[in-house]
């Protein structure tokens, strides 16, 4: 697969992506739902099935070398039915000094991303935080629990359908007031 269409740093990587991936027997579209360039960065939308293959494929093979993941973020896109919940993993191949995006989503209904763990250990305090303020269950992880909030808490707060203000919210035995009912101080 030549993608030229994003210049030879990014077609370079998918080209020898989609190598490596034969090499394993796995097809490059088998794995690879999209490749997306957006303002010279590359971002390689992945099954979630194929996400822990990809990612050694991408720390392992000496052609590509993305030794580092700078951690996981969560995105939530209501709107897209099947694929409302997206996770995104920066990495870096300091031997070959460049960065591509891994992407993977999920639905609402079935909130489940295998985790990098195993391939990257420093997504450990990541997932966790991801799984705290948008819901998403990294499966495999050695100690998925909330990192920020209560571990009594319901609901994560990042996600577009939790509620701005207007609930009364306790905390550690102390009740504090929903926005639209608190005091002014004009």
């Amino acid at each position: 697969m030549s993608t030229g269409v994003f210049g030879s740093r990014g077609s370079r990587v998918v080209d020898d992506l989609e190598v490596a991936l034969a090499q394993l027997g796995l097809g490059f579209d088998a794995v690879v739902e999209q490749v997306v360039v957006n303002a010279g960065e590359l971002t390689l939308q992945v099954r979630r099935e194929q996400l822990i293959a990809v990612a050694q494929v991408l720390r392992d093979d000496p052609a590509l070398r993305f030794e580092l993941c700078l951690g996981v973020s969560g995105v939530h896109y209501p709107g897209q039915a099947g694929r409302e919940l997206h996770s995104v993993y920066p990495l870096m191949s300091i031997t070959h000094n460049r960065r591509v995006m891994l992407e993977v989503t999920c639905p609402d209904a079935d909130p489940q991303v295998p985790s990098l763990f195993s391939v990257y250990p420093t997504t450990d305090w990541h997932e966790r935080e991801t799984y705290d303020f948008f819901g998403i269950v990294f499966v495999g992880h050695p100690a998925l629990m909330r990192i920020a909030m209560p571990d009594d808490w319901v609901g994560h707060p990042q996600r577009k359908d939790y509620p701005l203000g207007g609930i009364s919210v306790e905390y550690h035995g102390a009740t504090v007031a929903p926005p639209d009912q608190r005091r002014s101080y004009r």
